[in-house]
């Protein structure tokens, strides 16, 4: 069985979420379909992480890949930091007990409204461009606050093996290398708090030898940036890019690896030569994406010249990612399974697909799955980050589906 399936167990021949069969879980949810998050997953993949990474490394969960109010409050109690890309997640994470000062703002395009209440929240800010930290200035000036900032940097390399690529040519994202040190002229006389630097390549990579060279990259770059500044750094974050398997060809990233490799940096480069900087993950689907799922209910079985179609009543308007419609080249499927006869065999292949009056919404493509039938759920894995939020759910006018949390949530107080 695919692990990421195995890791939510099953009861009475069901999918278990949080200890729950899928069954009770939707009845108690009311309707289909419905993402559902386990509480438990969570938890042991932030477990995960600290047992591999050295202790010096700090968590910061990015929260755009799962902004769902309950699973930020409950991951501010295991995690360092949280980084936002929007006002709206940074009032979600601002209602959680995560420090203010532990949260940052990145992303281009940032309003001067937006800037406004960033620097009044006092959060770091990070630069992504000359005019937005002039605008962050300016900012401070009215408020008569001193702003909390960094610097993203678009690096001079490009990450290979990345699913995304945010930096190391032309981009919209970050101040380019060759351009930082005439910033940092510029910063080091203003009002500011200039705590440092962020520098994040790509996102999805699976291997971890090309992970470990970009954070050797990035550590140089900024090693090399920090010569131009007259103050120690004190903020560095490495980005992330921590991928997930998502199909069945895919290897599991080689966590030992980094980690073995991170732990290296620090000591050979980090400490000797930024040793005053708090040293920064920036993980977000890697965190999140095994520990969802959605599901969603067969409202028809028909035969087409050949074909068995199971028509359920989601589809990509809620997980476009699935349908191969968020970034993927070539569309593969998802982990998907029956959620409710998990212990009959996958004798059926069938093709999955959803509600919507396109051809494009296909969850997956002649799967074989457990004999279903008009009632049963049908479930689909890696559901966890870039889910709901990063689907078009105004397409067509259907409703909105539910979110859940699954699961007991930990003692009170931090547990990481």
């Amino acid at each position: 069985m695919n692990p990421v399936i195995a890791a939510f167990g099953m009861v009475d021949g069901q999918l278990a979420v949080g200890g729950i069969p899928l069954g009770r879980l939707a009845a108690r949810v009311g309707s289909t379909p419905f993402f559902a998050y386990d509480r438990g997953l969570l938890t042991a993949r932030v477990a995960q992480l600290r047992s591999a990474l050295p202790a010096a490394i700090h968590l910061s969960y990015a929260v755009k890949a799962n902004p769902m109010p309950a699973l930020v409050g409950h991951l501010a109690g295991l995690v360092d930091a949280m980084d936002v890309a929007s006002t709206g997640e940074m009032a979600t994470v601002l209602d959680t007990a995560m420090p203010a000062e532990r949260v940052s703002f990145a992303g281009p395009g940032k309003t001067e409204a937006e800037i406004e209440q960033a620097v009044a929240a006092g959060v770091v800010i990070e630069l992504e461009s000359v005019t937005e930290a002039g605008r962050v200035v300016k900012s401070g000036e009215r408020q008569g606050i001193r702003p909390r900032v960094a610097v993203r940097v678009n690096p001079d390399f490009t990450v290979k093996g990345s699913g995304l690529r945010m930096g190391g040519g032309p981009a919209q994202f970050g101040v380019d290398a060759e351009q930082v040190p005439d910033l940092l002229a510029r910063l080091v006389t203003a009002d500011v708090d200039l705590l440092g630097f962020h520098v994040f390549a790509g996102s999805q990579n699976l291997d971890a030898d090309l992970l470990c060279r970009a954070q050797r990259q990035t550590v140089d770059l900024v090693v090399s940036l920090a010569d131009r500044l007259p103050l120690p750094v004190r903020y560095l974050n490495l980005g992330g890019g921590f991928g997930v398997p998502y199909f069945a060809r895919d290897t599991p990233l080689d966590l030992a690896a980094v980690g073995a490799h991170l732990a290296e940096l620090l000591d050979t480069r980090i400490a000797p030569q930024l040793n005053e900087a708090r040293v920064v993950l920036e993980l977000g689907r890697y965190l999140v994406s095994e520990c969802g799922i959605y599901v969603t209910r067969v409202v028809d079985r028909k035969h087409s010249r050949g074909r068995d179609y199971l028509v359920v009543d989601g589809g990509m308007h809620h997980q476009l990612a699935a349908s191969g419609h968020l970034g993927a080249v070539i569309r593969r499927n998802y982990p998907i399974t029956v959620g409710n006869r998990m212990d009959q065999p996958a004798e059926d292949t069938v093709t999955v697909v959803g509600c919507l009056c396109t051809p494009l919404d296909l969850l997956g493509d002649q799967v074989r799955l457990p004999h279903a039938d008009v009632g049963d759920l049908i479930v689909l894995f890696q559901a966890g980050a870039y889910g709901l939020t990063a689907s078009p759910t105004a397409f067509l006018g259907h409703a909105k589906p539910a979110e859940v949390l699954v699961g007991t949530p930990p003692p009170a107080g931090r547990t990481a």
